[in-house]
């Protein structure tokens, strides 16, 4: 997450966890490829509910996207 977008550390890390335990949940239907998670401008201002639901949308897009990878 990078400091220009997203000014605060608290939001920052609170990003980053939110993230990591959506992968968690998600990652037995990803498919087996390195992904990178980068904040946009105002994230930091989402509930964490919408930030999981966001995060769930591009989960499933990046599942029907990669089926034939």
């Amino acid at each position: 997450m990078a400091k220009k977008k997203v000014k605060l550390a608290v939001a920052r890390n609170r990003l980053k966890r939110i993230s990591r335990e959506s992968f968690r949940l998600n990652q037995h239907d990803l498919p087996n490829i390195d992904i990178i998670v980068m904040a946009k401008k105002g994230s930091d201002n989402l509930s964490n509910e919408e930030l999981t639901a966001q995060l769930l949308k591009l989960w499933q897009k990046l599942i029907r996207r990669c089926n034939g990878c």
